[in-house]
């Protein structure tokens, strides 16, 4: 992975308000212990990332990215972990408090929505 690297998040419809990804798509939840499982955009593709997870029976209306990039402006480390799956990569939130989690989060929705969709399921 390099800067440029796109991390491809799923997004379960749950997710959305009015059509809007929000930002808690982008938030670990307390099982996750501050990691935020993400797909290697440089081994695999949003649509075949997407196909995967489902396949694999989890709920997903797309995908979205943010870049390591644009991670590591926001202090969050990225790595790869691959189990349970050689793409499998995390976002690592564990440096942070939890107020700074809430806005780092909408910090990197704000990114992802920018750059939009890159693979949404079909109805």
């Amino acid at each position: 992975m390099n800067s440029d690297t796109l991390l491809l998040r799923q997004i379960h419809s749950q997710w959305l308000q009015n059509g809007r990804v929000t930002s808690q798509a982008f938030r670990p939840t307390p099982k996750d212990e501050k990691m935020l499982s993400v797909y290697d955009g440089d081994m695999i593709s949003p649509q075949n990332a997407w196909q995967h997870f489902t396949e694999a029976g989890y709920a997903s209306v797309g995908v979205m990215v943010v870049t390591v990039g644009e991670c590591g402006e926001l202090n969050l480390s990225v790595r790869s972990v691959p189990e349970p799956f050689p793409e499998h990569a995390v976002i690592d939130y564990a440096e942070l408090g939890t107020s700074a989690i809430d806005k780092t989060a909408k910090l990197l929705k704000a990114k992802a929505v920018l750059r939009g969709w890159q693979f949404q399921a079909t109805a």
